[in-house]
């Protein structure tokens, strides 16, 4: 069993190893990734991955607090991270009284929030009472409907300024790291040169300090779209729908159960 990580190793680890992150939302799942990643993301993309929503705003706070207790139970050697859901954050006490529900009532390490410079002062007092936080810049999923889609950021000069000043913000404020999401591969790499903790992408090039991907993109899974930037490692979903209907066809021909499965 490896150490598990901390906010110092983490820290420590810019410029020196990538980090690899990856999602899970339930024990059996995390049970299978914790050997190989050093930090799980409990994301707020579970409504998505396996309820089909059309975004991720409808995951509720009670949802990703019992998500996250079913993580921590496959996986406790990780280091974990909870989405806070949309809504949960819209001002400092909030954030804080939200915050505090979440870590009374799981084991997680921190909490990931989206949003730059405008979130800083929110990020801040969570840190200065004890939260730990990851932040969110690039790309915000939670604020897809206000701006009509997924968009790539970082195309004008001023988006990329914009995105640094966020991340030197939100480093001011207290994060030990940060999702950069949806940017352009050669902003991005200016974003995490511009800060001291490590900037983790998706979509954002290999030019920052570790990647982050949701397992049922990567695994094949989720059959409806596929990111551009989603490698899939295997086509799980043509596997499970080949298994099953090997079971479906032993079941009606007889040749399942056999004996060796029988009392």
């Amino acid at each position: 069993m490896t150490k598990k990580m901390t906010i110092t190793s983490i820290k420590k680890s810019k410029g020196v190893s990538k980090l690899v992150m990856i999602t899970a939302y339930d024990a059996l799942f995390a049970r299978l990734l914790e050997p190989s990643c050093d930090i799980i993301l409990v994301g707020d993309s579970l409504n998505m991955s396996f309820a089909g929503r059309a975004d991720t705003l409808s995951a509720t706070l009670e949802q990703m607090i019992y998500h996250t207790n079913a993580v921590a139970q496959g996986a406790k050697n990780s280091f974990l991270i909870c989405d806070m859901p949309f809504g949960t954050y819209t001002n400092s006490e909030e954030a804080l009284k939200n915050s505090i529900k979440v870590f009374q009532e799981t084991p997680v390490d921190a909490l990931k929030i989206e949003g730059g410079a405008d979130k800083a002062h929110i990020i801040a007092h969570l840190c200065s009472n004890g939260i730990a936080v990851c932040g969110h810049i690039g790309l915000l999923p939670q604020a897809v409907r206000s701006e009509g889609g997924y968009k790539v950021k970082g195309k004008s000069q001023e988006e990329q300024e914009q995105l640094i000043r966020d991340a030197k913000a939100l480093e001011k404020a207290g994060v030990f790291c940060m999702v950069i999401e949806g940017v352009k591969a050669d902003v991005a790499k200016e974003v995490a040169k511009s800060v001291n903790v490590p900037v983790i992408g998706i979509g954002a090039g290999r030019d920052v300090d570790g990647q982050v991907l949701v397992f049922s993109d990567m695994l094949g899974l989720f059959e409806e779209f596929t990111p551009k930037f989603v490698k899939k490692y295997m086509d799980g979903a043509a596997l499970v729908k080949s298994a099953i209907r090997s079971y479906s066809d032993e079941v009606r021909t007889l040749k399942f159960p056999q004996d060796i499965h029988t009392y």
